[in-house]
């Protein structure tokens, strides 16, 4: 993640319960569906870039960099919502969905159900 300090609110970055490596856990849900689309993750400047933007900005493990959903595959997230859990460990974004969420080229990325023992 960037060194670079961040303009998130104060009082919005003190909620914050960050992993080890200073991320937050983003849970995305389609607006209208209710369809959770993906899981993604947070520092303070991704998510003070997606509420100043209205454009999803994660933190990608794998790259080591800022991504905007949509970027490069033209599938964009358009945030209408940002909720913050009660513990401050997750956030909810709700977003408007463009294209396939998943990098699979999937609605979703939990379309793989697993057998529940009955």
């Amino acid at each position: 993640m960037s060194d670079a300090e961040t303009s998130l609110d104060a009082a919005i970055a003190a909620r914050l319960k960050r992993t080890p490596d200073g991320l937050v856990a983003a849970i995305v849900q389609e607006h209208g569906t209710g369809d959770v689309l993906m899981l993604a993750w947070m520092d303070a400047e991704a998510l003070h870039r997606t509420l100043t933007t209205g454009r999803a900005t994660y933190w990608s493990r794998s790259r080591g960099e800022y991504w905007v959903k949509g970027a490069t595959s033209g599938h964009h997230q358009k945030v209408r919502k940002v909720a913050l859990d009660c513990d401050g460990d997750a956030l909810l974004l709700t977003v408007e969905q463009t294209g396939a969420a998943c990098h699979t080229g999937t609605h979703t990325c939990f379309s793989e159900e697993l057998e529940v023992a009955q």
